[in-house]
């Protein structure tokens, strides 16, 4: 069966092409990713909810689907647009094709369109309300279309953490764990946890929402606050929970959204990008060492630097693209974040190393 699609930007602009994945309709902020591959992980980051997301390399799928880069249980996307979707992969794991997976979590994806056309756009006006529908028959209509693009609530009056995060806490142990890390999932990526687990660290992920006297009274060595979705001025409960973790001298490390948590609880402010950070070549320079790292980068707020003089903080990382705050670090507490992955899971690995900084950190060391 042949799918033809459409998409509509709140501007106007409405643009016709081929469909893959599942019939529908759907509508969400357009944002584009600058990444050559990963296309799995990021579709399954939690932190896309509420999103459409369009990747800027013309081919996508042509290593297919497999079971093991899942970074959640489901795709958080809520569609999909590609230059060109590859419907016959080769790759020795691959046990899907990117349309089947689309296909499975009824997910309309949007082909056949030039991409660069609409990146350039998103560039020049930043990130907009899109709708698209995935059609054999029955198009509703440009008119239409764009209608419901421009009916869409704005981004930031939703909580998307509540929304993807986990619903009661689990314990992710391994032997001989030396450390034990509450790890607080706004929408956390697994790869994360993976990271930690390595280390030897015993992880309780706990939702977002949970009252920190609850997470305090698991006694834990360090509060890791993931990644997740959303303007970080709405999730005032993990605002108050880094701020008593502080209080009780517990390391706080912060990733992501997490970072402009850390960044909120100790006085300072955030704002919104024009088009944010999407892609794993993000250049970032330590101010500590001077050293360059190429980073794995998703969001669309940053920490206003000048909200954050006089305060327990400093910033210590720099984006070099556009100056935007890239990490927090501090000489009175045990807090540092970071707004990049250093988890990775699409990207480099270059950052790493700061899970052993955290580890150093419930140490005493750092």
């Amino acid at each position: 069966m042949s799918l033809k699609s459409a998409i509509a930007l709140e501007d106007g602009t409405v643009i016709h092409g081929k469909g893959f994945g599942s019939e529908g309709v759907s509508s969400g902020e357009l944002v584009f990713n600058t990444s050559m591959s990963g296309y799995q992980e990021a579709l399954t980051d939690p932190s896309y909810a509420g999103q459409i997301l369009l990747f800027t390399y013309p081919l996508v799928g042509n290593y297919g689907i497999n079971s093991l880069d899942f970074e959640s249980g489901k795709i958080h996307a809520r569609s999909f647009v590609v230059r060109e979707a590859c419907a016959k992969p080769e790759h020795y794991a691959s046990g899907n094709t990117l349309s089947e997976f689309l296909e499975a979590f009824s997910i309309p994806g949007v082909s056949g369109v030039d991409t660069r056309f609409l990146t350039k756009k998103v560039r020049a006006h930043g990130v907009m309300p899109a709708a698209v529908q995935v059609f054999s028959k029955g198009y509703m209509g440009d008119d239409s279309l764009l209608a419901l693009a421009r009916a869409q609530a704005s981004y930031s009056s939703e909580d998307f953490v509540l929304a993807v995060t986990s619903k009661a806490p689990s314990v992710h142990d391994v032997p001989n764990s030396s450390k034990h890390v509450v790890l607080i999932d706004c929408g956390v990526k697994r790869n994360i946890l993976k990271s930690l687990n390595s280390m030897g660290i015993k992880v309780t992920v706990v939702p977002a929402d949970l009252p920190s006297s609850d997470m305090l009274n698991l006694e834990p060595d360090g509060i890791l606050v993931s990644n997740g979705p959303g303007d970080p001025e709405r999730v005032t409960y993990a605002v108050d929970s880094v701020k008593k973790a502080i209080d009780s001298h517990v390391p706080v490390f912060g990733i992501c959204l997490g970072h402009q948590i850390l960044s909120i609880a100790l006085g300072g402010k955030t704002f919104k990008l024009k088009f944010g950070h999407r892609g794993g070549n993000q250049p970032v320079k330590d101010l500590d060492t001077g050293r360059i790292f190429i980073t794995s980068q998703n969001h669309g707020f940053a920490t206003d630097p000048a909200s954050m003089e006089g305060s327990e903080a400093y910033v210590s990382k720099l984006n070099l693209n556009d100056n935007t705050v890239e990490g927090l670090s501090s000489k009175e507490i045990a807090a540092f974040s970071v707004q990049y992955h250093p988890e990775a899971s699409p990207g480099p690995m270059d950052s790493h190393y700061l899970f052993a900084e955290f580890m150093k950190l419930m140490d005493g060391k750092r």
